[in-house]
């Protein structure tokens, strides 16, 4: 069992940056891919980026290729999101998740099977 907590979310201007944290409890956390998920106002839930068990694989959707970086510190069981270039499209509700397997870099809401309560950005422009 993965229990996640997500934090560092918050109010900035289009152009600025946030970096969210997601804390996990849990044996396993260095043994499953974790994922940053968002889900804007009025829509669905939406992959953002996941990163393999031990960090030797990262994959971003489209939208924020460029911009954020995910990473992981498995001695803090802690992973990151850097948000770089924020711009208004990227206010949601962010959440982390774990993966069932080590090595995925699935886009699928359906392969997470823990999730964070999630953190709000809200980006102004």
């Amino acid at each position: 069992q993965v229990q996640l907590v997500e934090s560092g979310g918050g109010l900035v201007q289009a152009g600025g940056s946030l970096r969210l944290s997601c804390a996990a409890s849990g044996r396993t956390f260095s043994s499953v891919a974790m994922g940053w998920f968002r889900q804007p106002p009025g829509k669905g839930r939406e992959f953002v980026a996941a990163i393999w068990c031990r960090g030797g694989m990262t994959y971003y959707a489209e939208s924020v290729k460029g911009r954020f970086t995910i990473s992981r510190d498995n001695a803090k069981n802690t992973v990151y999101l850097q948000m770089n270039s924020l711009k208004a499209e990227d206010t949601a509700v962010y959440y982390c998740a774990a993966d069932r397997k080590c090595g995925s870099g699935s886009t699928s809401l359906d392969e997470y099977d823990h999730w964070g309560q999630g953190t709000q950005v809200t980006v102004s422009s």
